[in-house]
């Protein structure tokens, strides 16, 4: 099978998987240019309440497929900023499934999902300094905000591989789970963000990226959506809400 990006939806949960075993999952410049538009139809399915990115096997992501990177540096760079950014900016909430090694580009596409469990064993790393090439600026703030400045310079400066003990102290992770249990939980886990308001998941979205001009929006959301109606009488009447409102309109 060619490198690829494997997705499926099911239940609400969009599951993208990088599909690259033979050099353990790496990007080439087909499946950065890949994502961003297949990042564009998930968001407008209204099937699609939540996103889980992961790697096939036993790896997430290697980072980008080094061979990629003798024709044009910057260009593949390019790529892969664009797809990092289209992730970031998915308006549902979207989760890193991270067994193995998640290095270079990989790290790049963790950062920029909402929320990264991974497994005992995984390792992380952000490798430019061991090739001579400059981490984008939008990424090093992203990595910043994550781990603060004093992680993020140990990682940039050293090429260095942390381990997911290391990883979950620092904030780059939310969640470590034993062998096995990555799965079960991540299953568990994201069919409970496809249970909740997409109206309170959007909103709190934008405002812990620092947006700070759509206060007004959310509020005319808020007024005529009928989320806070409905979960308020399912509370009260002890039943599962059934909310209405979506990113996709």
């Amino acid at each position: 099978m060619e490198p690829q990006l494997l997705h499926r939806v099911s239940d609400g949960v969009a599951t993208v998987v990088i599909h690259h075993p033979a050099k353990r999952n790496a990007m080439t410049a087909g499946m950065w240019e890949a994502l961003p538009p297949l990042l564009d139809a998930m968001a407008a399915d209204p099937a699609v309440r939540v996103l889980m990115l992961t790697g096939e096997g036993g790896t997430f992501c290697a980072g980008a497929d080094i061979s990629t990177l003798r024709g044009s540096p910057q260009q593949a760079q390019t790529l892969a900023v664009l797809a990092e950014e289209a992730l970031a900016a998915f308006p549902k909430p979207t989760l890193a499934a991270i067994r193995g090694h998640c290095v270079g580009g990989g790290s790049q596409l963790a950062a920029a999902c909402d929320l990264r469990f991974a497994e005992e064993g995984a390792l992380f790393g952000v490798t430019p300094a061991k090739l001579g090439i400059v981490y984008p600026a939008s990424s090093t703030r992203r990595l910043v905000s994550l781990v603060g400045p004093g992680t993020a310079k140990y990682l940039l400066f050293s090429g260095e591989l942390i381990d997911a003990v290391r990883a979950l102290r620092t904030g780059l992770l939310d969640e470590v789970q034993a062998e096995g249990e990555l799965g079960k939980r991540v299953a568990e886990f994201t069919r409970v963000l496809a249970s909740r308001s997409q109206l309170t998941q959007a909103a709190a979205k934008e405002f812990a990226n620092g947006r700070t001009d759509r206060d007004a929006h959310w509020a005319d959301q808020a007024r005529g959506s009928g989320d806070t109606a409905e979960g308020v009488a399912a509370f009260l009447e002890r039943r599962v809400p059934r909310f209405t409102w979506t990113t996709s309109g």
